[in-house]
């Protein structure tokens, strides 16, 4: 196993310690202190890949797991994963250090916290460095079951449940689609290597399957990056802690989608089908999160709805680069290519300045008591720092300059503007309406970013709606974001080194025909002249200042749109429906009788059974081999048929008890026939102590009642019986007629050579089944005991009851 292996699994491997580490030293040192040193380390360990990625080499490790069915754990370490690794550790780190000191060491569960954070953040590491499609998908579930427990961490709130509940369905439902995606991948490609799939995804666009498999993956990709109409179950996650916020869903959880797309678009890109799905959910989803970003009145929610507006706008300019792909685009390859670099570059300017916000957001609403924007006002004096660092963050989102977010934006708004000349792809109107669209959203991120800033800090201070002192964050508490923010400016005027070292080799991973080429070659300035790009800025925040100094007169347009035709409301309405529905089946079903349940049953295994053998063509009987039927065995059938019989028509227990019971002994007869006189005495033991049991139980039982049944009833219960009767038989005869193989019992006929026995059964029972037989043994042990340790403590509870009566 590699180093590389092992950083992976270490997150995991901690976070088994991390419930002894909170009991020895809770409330004397924070659990968080030894918990940051995982993702520092990893981070530390990631950092050393960057001389050889930047090269452009890459390093690929293997250990075999399932060798049987060619699934290893196999990492990939190249200039797109290591980018993604080095935001999951630093970012990782920067939100452990800042729980210490939100997280209460005397009031919180920390050990449930860090061991549910631990567990993400090795999930994540898998997902980006895993080469092995199903490998992935294990450490995708991961992630969606350790942000569950995360966004349910105060679970005794029915938003934190309610929210958890959310993420888990439509992120597990497009997990499963995605999975069903990737096996039809390895049914094209032959391998589960992704990188094994990228040398042959030349071969793919003309398989059948190559569409359906494309469809099912983008929405795994989709539900995980929020991406519309999936979007839903992001702003109920942050009823999650503040860090978890920061953390899942600015810098890593929602950007799982993103690295799938990323990886993938080497496989899928250049299709028309791809460009369209990818850019155009992108683009939708980008207009959908500004626009309801700014009637939010929540801080938390209305990072969040800029979450899946930022996150729409880097899957949109992966939909958009994957034209460079495309067979007929020509010479312009590099032009659209472009496109690519600028999602990788804002992905991680994202990362920075909304990991920065979410962290200012939970020192607000840790100092003030509220997140709710109608209460605050007024905080710049009292929490200058904070401001400051609430200017950086919105700032660079709404893409002015001198912060990272301008670069990226700009390049954005080149990669739409190229996009709207696209003639190749067919939908021209469609194509022309890409830039009006980033613009429209462009301007309402502008508003909801001034709203962040201004509409918290600015104004009139109102103590009376805090009901607290209000007073800067503690230092610790400010590091991170302070970190995260002076990324922002450094970004801004040093972006070429941080290309050079990181963007480049993760854009020759997403595009390596063109990189091999040597067609990626992309320089990040701040100025490019009076261009088109620059005047679509200055319009945003000439027009984008205008609306928010009259947001109040036009803010009403957001209520003419029905509450009840959101999808939110769709989702509830939905999900209502469903419990309702179910609850009816089931009240159906579960009815408290026996009878029913027998029913149920009974008519499924006839349904089965029938219908598998007509569409298979299954029946088959073939009596040729079978030996002849001599009198004995027939009386003895006929004797079995009327004491059946009798215990079916028989009005009297008793009667029917020893018919049951001589059933049994008939069919002790038939063993001794078939020369098994072990069998056959086995089988009158056991009848005889039945029997013996059901007189004992029968006695105790109270009168029945004379049994009143409508014709309707008899006729049910026959039917189904009869019809059990028949496909039990036409089974049997079917197998018996339908011998694919050579009997198992020639293997049995050298019993004495092979176990020493001289009887057979006993060789199979001892020697050739003896761990089946020694485990049923233990079970019946277990049962045993279970039943005598009920049977002393019903004892024992009725001595102390007697004894407190006394």
């Amino acid at each position: 196993m590699s180093w590389l292996h092992v950083t992976i699994l270490l997150p995991f491997i901690f976070a088994m310690a991390v419930p002894y580490i909170y009991k020895k030293f809770t409330p004397r040192i924070h659990t968080g202190w030894f918990v940051l040193i995982i993702p520092l380390v990893i981070f530390a360990y990631l950092i050393t890949f960057i001389p050889k990625i930047s090269s452009g080499n890459t390093v690929f490790e293997s250990v075999p797991w399932l060798p049987s069915y060619n699934i290893n754990f196999t990492t990939h370490v190249d200039g797109l994963s290591l980018v993604f690794g080095l935001l999951i550790s630093g970012i990782g780190a920067l939100v452990i250090l800042y729980s210490i000191y939100y997280m209460s060491k005397h009031r919180e569960a920390l050990h449930n916290f860090y061991v549910y954070l631990l567990l993400f953040m090795g999930a994540m590491l898998g997902v980006v460095f895993s080469d092995n499609i199903f490998v992935l998908y294990v450490f995708w579930e991961l992630t969606s079951v350790s942000s569950f427990l995360l966004i349910a961490y105060w679970y005794e709130r029915e938003k934190s449940r309610y929210g958890a509940q959310k993420s888990m369905l439509i992120t597990i439902f497009g997990g499963l689609a995605m999975l069903a995606g990737f096996i039809m991948l390895a049914m094209i490609s032959d391998t589960y290597s992704i990188r094994e799939m990228v040398s042959k995804a030349a071969l793919f666009p003309s398989h059948a399957l190559f569409i359906p498999a494309m469809i099912l993956i983008l929405l795994g990709a989709f539900t995980k990056s929020a991406q519309f109409p999936f979007s839903i179950w992001l702003p109920d996650a942050m009823e999650a802690p503040t860090p978890i916020s920061a953390y899942l869903h600015s810098a890593t959880m929602v950007k799982a989608g993103i690295y799938l797309v990323a990886r993938l678009t080497p496989i899928f890109g250049g299709s028309v089908e791809w460009f369209w799905l990818v850019s155009g959910v992108g683009i939708i989803t980008l207009l959908y999160g500004s626009v309801n970003a700014v009637r939010q009145t929540d801080l938390k929610a209305l990072l969040a709805y800029s979450t899946i507006s930022q996150l729409g706008l880097i899957m949109s300019l992966l939909g958009l680069g994957s034209a460079s792909l495309y067979d007929g685009i020509g010479d312009e390859s590099s032009v659209y290519a472009a496109a690519i670099f600028a999602a990788i570059f804002h992905l991680v300017n994202h990362s920075t300045f909304k990991g920065c916000l979410f962290m200012v957001v939970g020192i607000i609403d840790h100092e003030t008591g509220t997140r709710d924007i109608r209460r605050l006002g007024g905080l710049m004096h009292l929490m200058p720092i904070s401001f400051t660092l609430t200017v950086i963050g919105s700032f660079a989102m709404a893409g002015i300059p001198p912060f990272n977010g301008f670069l990226s934006k700009e390049m954005f708004f080149t990669a739409v503007l190229n996009a709207s000349k696209l003639t190749v792809f067919n939908g021209d109107s469609l194509i022309a309406l890409i830039p009006v669209i980033a613009w429209v959203a462009s301007v309402f991120t502008f508003i909801y970013s001034m709203i962040l800033v201004f509409k918290t800090f600015r104004g009139k201070n109102k103590p009376e709606k805090l009901g607290r002192v209000v007073h800067e964050a503690p230092i610790g508490m400010l590091i991170p974001p302070l970190v995260l923010g002076f990324l922002v400016i450094v970004i801004f005027f040093f972006p070429n080194v941080l290309s050079n070292l990181l963007l480049k080799p993760a854009f020759a991973a997403v595009l390596p025909t063109l990189a091999q080429a040597g067609e990626l070659n992309v320089k990040i300035s701040a100025w490019h002249g009076w261009n088109t790009e620059l005047f679509m800025t200055i319009g945003v925040i000439g027009i984008g200042t205008l609306l928010y100094i009259y947001l109040k007169k036009w803010y009403r347009i957001y209520r003419i749109y029905p509450e009840e035709l959101t999808f939110n409301n769709l989702y509830n309405l939905s999900l209502e429906k469903m419990e309702n529905v179910s609850r009816i089946i089931t009240n159906r079903y579960m009815t408290g009788s026996i009878r029913d349940y027998l029913v149920y049953i009974f008519l499924f295994i006839i349904l089965l059974t029938g219908v598998t053998m007509w569409l298979f063509d299954g029946f088959s009987f073939d009596p040729s081999n079978d030996a002849p039927v001599n009198f004995f065995e027939a009386g003895l059938m006929i004797s079995m048929v009327i004491t059946a019989l009798t215990v079916l028509f028989s009005k009297n227990r008793l009667t029917s008890i020893v018919a049951v019971g001589g059933l049994g002994f008939l069919v002790s007869f038939f063993f001794v026939l078939f020369r098994a006189p072990d069998l056959a005495l086995t089988q009158l033991v056991v009848e005889t102590v039945t029997t013996v049991l059901f007189l004992l139980c029968f006695y105790h039982l109270p009168q029945l009642r004379k049994e009143i049944s409508t014709v309707r009833f008899k006729v049910v219960n026959a039917i189904i019986a009869i019809g059990v009767g028949i496909a039990v038989t036409i089974v049997a005869l079917s197998a018996n007629g339908n011998r694919a193989f050579e009997s198992i019992s020639s293997y049995y006929q050298d019993a004495y050579e092979l176990a020493g026995a001289k009887n057979i059964v006993n060789a199979i029972l001892v020697d050739f089944r003896g761990f089946d037989t020694m485990l049923e043994i233990l079970v019946l042990t277990i049962a045993g005991l279970g039943v005598f340790t009920l049977i002393k403590l019903r004892r024992e509870e009725g001595s102390d009851h007697n004894e407190g009566t006394k």
